[in-house]
């Protein structure tokens, strides 16, 4: 944390805030509300929040890809889109001719393929997050998509829920937050630690477990240190899987991102809000957008 660094609170009044994402060129956070099928953006110049979109079917995570444009997971439409100054397009669709669960996170590897988890909240039937239905491939991946080719490959297939993912700043390492739980599997409710070779995972293994609750969204900084969301904080993990700080939060915390003007600032959504607190690092990707 930044010398004398304190959490703020920008925004409140969401119900369930998720998928924040700095927009260098507009000096932005952009991040949804799920429930009520919307998207904010909070303005770094004035303070003040504003509505980007309603009825924009339950999008979740998002990030920018290497031209700037934010991608972003649908819930609703089951699938990954772009949305390039207003203009929203599809990414893909469907695995194998069958429909995705509900795409919850998403990052851009440098070489401009997308990684994607995809859990089934968006399919629950309280369709509290996305409209109620039925998993279709029989799965919950994580998936690696190449625009160029078209090519889509499930690269972890052995999580119950995954959730939210980050590259380690070399992108060697893709970390992947399980919120799921099963008894039998070990190690899901918490962050799993893949080695990646020519864009496919391998070595599969538990980096971290976080408590209370379980990580949701997860962050690398350009040290290579984990940050991760609790039930009651920001948890800071090094590569080597131990805890070094934790940013307490009065409210359960869904993700994080970090952006400001020079790229330190850790913006947080949890629940009914959006937060601040500054920070001396920034993140692994931070030279994309600089």
């Amino acid at each position: 944390m930044a010398d004398g660094a304190t959490l703020e609170r920008l925004y409140t009044g969401t119900v369930w805030a998720e998928g924040p994402v700095w927009l260098p060129r507009t000096r932005r956070v952009r991040w949804s509300d799920i429930p009520n099928d919307r998207i904010l953006e909070w303005d770094a110049a004035t303070g003040e929040t504003t509505v980007y979109g309603t009825g924009v079917e339950y999008t979740n995570g998002r990030t920018l890809d290497l031209e700037g444009h934010v991608v972003q997971c649908s819930h609703g439409r089951r699938r990954v889109e772009r949305d390039a100054d207003g203009v929203v397009t599809p990414i893909v669709e469907a695995v194998g001719g069958r429909r995705f669960n509900s795409p919850n996170d998403v990052v851009v590897a440098g070489d401009g393929s997308i990684w994607f988890t995809d859990p089934p909240y968006g399919i629950d039937p309280s369709g509290r997050e996305g409209h109620p239905g039925e998993q279709e491939y029989g799965g919950c991946h994580v998936f690696r998509y190449d625009e160029a080719t078209g090519e889509l490959t499930a690269v972890v297939t052995d999580m119950v829920h995954p959730n939210g993912l980050a590259f380690s700043p070399d992108e060697s390492v893709l970390y992947v937050a399980d919120t799921g739980y099963l008894r039998a599997v070990p190690g899901a409710r918490s962050i799993r630690a893949y080695d990646v070779v020519d864009g496919r995972c391998g070595n599969g293994r538990v980096f971290a477990t976080v408590r209370p609750g379980a990580a949701d969204g997860i962050r690398v900084d350009e040290e290579g240190r984990v940050w991760a969301s609790s039930g009651d904080s920001v948890q800071v993990f090094t590569p080597d899987g131990e805890r070094v700080a934790a940013v307490p939060v009065p409210e359960t915390v869904s993700n994080v991102c970090f952006g400001g003007d020079d790229g330190t600032e850790l913006f947080v959504t949890a629940t009914t809000s959006l937060y601040r607190i500054r920070t001396t690092t920034r993140s692994a990707t931070h030279h994309r957008t600089a």
